[in-house]
């Protein structure tokens, strides 16, 4: 037999129950709390702190590199950062002041996690945050592999350069989101080549001597439908002295120019007649003390293959270099006198890349981004995107391949 006490008693335990079910499901959210207070003044006082998690319960595109826990009128007290399945912890820390909490490193792109955190107000009373998530895929996402790199010193001709790793519909999202400012204060301004490279420079070299900064913004950006990038860093790199070599094909020679000054002749043997090397402004883009050329790769068959080519510079992508050369005719040298390339320029040296050579001077004395201007060859002028050689592009046909 119930009595009425009994029934009055079980109604307002079932009461309870529920409103601690409320509380606990308001706190599940990515950015609940467990703060609300809608009882009446006889009701328990909660925690009047509100996490907030920025990856929100049930997410499946969060940021790997913004996704953390915040609080207000309290102090987090403990956070904990798994990965979902496995149960690995994920490294962070609260801040000092006790309001944010990150991850120590960035997440993993395609990867669930969850995260558990806690804090308290002012008055010691707790509150709770729970949000399971999944990092945005790879792919759903994007990421541009740029040049020069973060802390380097390179020549006045380097351009700033992205290349993406999948199509880029929306341009002008992405360019606007990535900016590149000079100590120097030239005017600096982006050219797409095609949907996946984008090249930033001034009008003229930058200047000797100047520091330039790349803000990198795309963490969450669209670029295509559905596909959103990724990356957030600041890059800094530094201009060194400004020099300038010009190859004459027709004298087979190449002056040195640094800071206005001519620093040495260096004969050299340029593209023969049936392999000429291309005119124009290029840049080097990478050094090697040695390294293997083998013509099947560029198109010459099996004309030539040599493991150890010394003191190599690349200038363009399709294949041209500036290098030394120890397989010459050492008894018609054709250093000075004639072009004798698949298309490169080369200067004397010997084999194992020692001793005291032209090629070895100039390779020790060359940076990447340092300009070799080629004049005077058959060939036609190389193209502004093969390599790092927009400077063959007017100024107005450039800033016209801006997306802003």
């Amino acid at each position: 037999m119930t009595t009425p006490d009994i029934a009055a008693r079980r109604v307002l335990g079932a009461c309870a129950a529920l409103m601690v079910g409320t509380l606990t499901l308001t706190a599940c959210g990515g950015s609940a709390n467990a703060t609300d207070d809608k009882g009446g003044k006889d009701s328990p006082k909660t925690s009047t702190a509100k996490i907030m998690i920025s990856a929100k319960d049930g997410s499946t595109s969060a940021s790997i590199n913004a996704t953390g826990v915040k609080v207000s009128d309290g102090k987090l007290t403990d956070v904990k950062m798994t990965v979902s399945g496995t149960g690995q912890t994920v490294a962070g820390a609260i801040s000092a002041d006790g309001s944010t909490w990150k991850p120590k490193e960035q997440l993993d792109r395609g990867t669930k996690y969850q995260i558990a955190a806690t804090a308290k107000d002012a008055n010691g009373r707790t509150a709770a945050a729970n949000s399971i998530f999944t990092t945005v895929t790879s792919a759903n996402s994007f990421i541009g592999t740029y040049t020069p790199d973060d802390g380097s010193t390179v020549g006045v001709g380097m351009p700033v350069s992205f290349t993406f790793d999948k199509a880029i519909t929306d341009k002008k999202a992405v360019q606007s989101h990535i900016t590149v400012n000079s100590s120097s204060g030239q005017q600096v301004v982006g050219h797409w080549f095609g949907n996946q490279r984008l090249d930033f420079r001034p009008q003229e070299y930058w200047k000797a001597a100047s520091k330039v900064t790349m803000k990198i913004d795309l963490d969450g950006v669209q670029g295509a439908n559905g596909v959103y990038g990724v990356q957030k860093k600041t890059v800094t790199f530094t201009v060194g002295r400004a020099q300038v070599s010009t190859v004459d094909a027709n004298t087979q020679t190449m002056t040195v120019v640094r800071d206005g000054q001519t620093i040495k002749s260096v004969p050299i043997s340029a593209g023969s007649a049936e392999h000429t090397t291309y005119n124009g402004q290029m840049v080097i883009a990478e050094k090697f003390v040695q390294t293997r050329m083998n013509g099947s790769t560029v198109g010459f068959g099996g004309e030539y293959d040599i493991p150890d080519v010394p003191h190599a510079m690349r200038l363009t992508s399709s294949g041209t270099f500036i290098h030394g050369n120890y397989w010459y005719n050492k008894g018609n040298p054709p250093f000075g006198r004639s072009g004798t390339s698949h298309g490169c320029v080369g200067l004397a040296d010997v084999q194992g890349a020692q001793g005291d050579t032209q090629a070895k001077w100039f390779f020790d004395n060359s940076l990447v981004g340092d300009v070799v201007i080629v004049k005077n060859s058959p060939d036609t002028t190389v193209a502004p995107d093969n390599g790092l050689n927009g400077w063959n592009m007017s100024w107005s046909a450039w800033t016209a391949g801006s997306a802003v």
